[in-house]
């Protein structure tokens, strides 16, 4: 059992104090974007806060619920005031051969690894990581209640939307501007006349049907062929 209570109204900053009263002052946040996108990158990142109320990022919240002019905003006062922040890529070829939920365990893993100060504590959004050095706590919907969460949310979302921006100027059929390579409709129309790209992902079915109908060969080597776990 946790030796911490979080009260429902402390905030978004409730977990990192409830942790650091517990004897945990370093608390890195750990999350991801792109999971549930067919093409691009999956990027996950991750973010020690300071404990100063001045070390508080102004206006932060689950990136999904910024604007993308809040996103950048955040995103750059995150990284002036974080502890100490990584952000990994873990490109669509290895989504393809680990499957997505793999992909993803290990993107959270190596984000915190990657931190250039260790953590005392982990928290992860929705769902547990193992072997992170460090004790840690899968938090539900943690990028709407824990700051340290939030922050590492609004990192991996801007890298990964400038990084499907660069590919909107190198495929512009496709139109990643727009959806980022998740699988809208306006994404759906342009894979199934263009066929997918290099960057498309083949472990997505919706992908290796648009492949077909647009007679386009088997895919990316390796891919279709899910790693054991």
């Amino acid at each position: 059992a946790m030796p911490f209570v979080v009260r429902r109204d402390a905030g978004l900053y409730g977990y990192e104090r409830a942790l650091r009263r517990a004897g945990f002052p370093l608390i890195a946040g750990a999350d991801e974007a792109g999971r549930g996108a067919c093409a691009g990158p999956l990027v996950a990142a991750s973010v020690i806060l300071g404990s100063t109320p001045g070390a508080q990022v102004t206006g932060l919240k689950d990136s999904k619920l910024l604007t993308p002019a809040q996103r950048e905003r955040c995103y750059d006062e995150i990284l002036a005031k974080a502890v100490a922040w990584s952000v990994v890529l873990i490109e669509p070829g290895e989504c393809d051969r680990l499957g997505m939920h793999v992909a993803n365990i290990q993107a959270l893993r190596r984000a915190v690894w990657r931190l250039p100060t260790a953590p005392h504590f982990v928290l992860t959004d929705g769902f547990g990581v193992d072997g992170l050095g460090a004790p840690s706590l899968a938090v539900w919907k943690g990028d709407a209640v824990a700051g340290c969460v939030a922050a590492a949310s609004v990192i991996a979302k801007v890298t990964r939307d400038r990084i499907m921006c660069r590919a909107h100027d190198q495929w512009p059929q496709y139109r990643f501007d727009v959806h980022k390579g998740y699988c809208t409709p306006l994404h759906q129309t342009h894979l199934d006349a263009n066929g997918p790209c290099e960057i498309h992902r083949w472990v997505f079915e919706n992908v290796r049907r648009a492949a077909d109908s647009a007679g386009v060969g088997g895919g990316r080597a390796g891919a279709g062929r899910v790693a054991p776990l």
